[in-house]
């Protein structure tokens, strides 16, 4: 059985799409359509069934895939084996993630100033939303991912790499003027008894970080649309401080201010609102050595994240 219609296989099973394994592949359409059909031959029946989007795999499809692909990725990490590329060159990273997490955590980890290492291949980093970043893994742009969304399918794995705490925080002026109760009263309120909107500050006209935590909170919608919206949490945490409204932020990036009585905590409730991030990479690359790498030191490094 020819391993290069194995290879085509594999990636068809876990893009569960022809025309995403063939930019995976760096082929055609046709030419992985091809493939599939010559190794179908070869077995004697057919490996997928095709649907009006995508294919999924036959119970022999199953099968063939289970066997196969362990071997495969095993082969990827003799060929790809070793640091550096055949000029002599190290291999470069190629990470996807929100650009506040990446620049706080991941990258500094990952090029080893938090722990005086020096770095063993190079790094391209890509900041982005959830989505932005698990669809550029899929289509082959990066390497790895970082995630506050779990992806679907077999096409990429997913790793659950660290949880953040949620803080509702503002400048002294605004906490003085927002008292518990008032916010435990404007979360119930209807939104035509409120006399104003409070002033949110958020990544996403959505309120994302702020409808997690007022539904974890309050049992309740965010009440009011955001006063300013910047998709950076570090802008975020900036606006604030100079008293645009509250937000939600994590606990690590707003820890600095708070303790400097430059942000004030506007609740403290039992249990806190949480937040997982996942480091994805499609499914079979860990076997590539600077990629099992940087995996192993992100996990590493994030059991000290709290």
């Amino acid at each position: 059985m020819d391993l290069g219609l194995l290879r085509t296989f594999v990636a068809v099973h876990r893009a569960g799409s022809f025309t995403r394994a063939a930019s995976l592949l760096g082929l055609s359409q046709p030419a992985v359509t091809s493939q599939i059909r010559a190794l179908e031959r070869q077995v004697g029946r057919p490996l997928f069934l095709r649907q009006a989007r995508g294919v999924t795999p036959t119970s022999l499809g199953e099968e063939l895939a289970h066997k196969a692909a362990p071997y495969l990725d095993a082969l990827v990490e003799i060929a790809e084996g070793g640091v550096a590329t055949s000029d002599g060159h190290a291999r470069t990273l190629h990470l996807a993630g929100p650009p506040e997490f990446l620049a706080e955590r991941a990258l500094p980890a990952l090029s080893g100033l938090d722990k005086g290492e020096n770095p063993d291949f190079g790094i391209r980093a890509a900041f982005g939303t959830a989505q932005e970043s698990l669809e550029g893994l899929a289509a082959g742009h990066h390497d790895l991912a970082i995630s506050t969304v779990r992806p679907r399918g077999g096409l990429l794995t997913a790793t659950a790499l660290c949880d953040e705490e949620l803080v509702l925080v503002a400048a002294p002026a605004w906490a003085d003027r927002l008292p518990v109760e008032r916010l435990n009263g404007e979360a119930h309120k209807p939104a035509s008894a409120r006399a104003q909107p409070l002033p949110f500050v958020d990544c996403h006209e959505s309120l994302p970080l702020v409808a997690r935590y007022w539904t974890a909170a309050f049992d309740a919608l965010p009440p009011g649309p955001g006063a300013v919206i910047v998709p950076d949490l570090r802008a975020v945490l900036g606006c604030v401080l100079a008293g645009a409204g509250l937000a939600v932020l994590p606990r690590y990036l707003c820890a600095p201010a708070l303790a400097e009585g430059r942000l004030r905590l506007l609740l403290d409730p039992a249990v806190a609102p949480l937040r997982t991030y996942f480091l994805v990479a499609r499914t079979g690359t860990l076997a590539l050595p600077h990629l099992s790498r940087a995996h192993d030191r992100l996990l590493r490094a994030a059991a000290d994240w709290g």
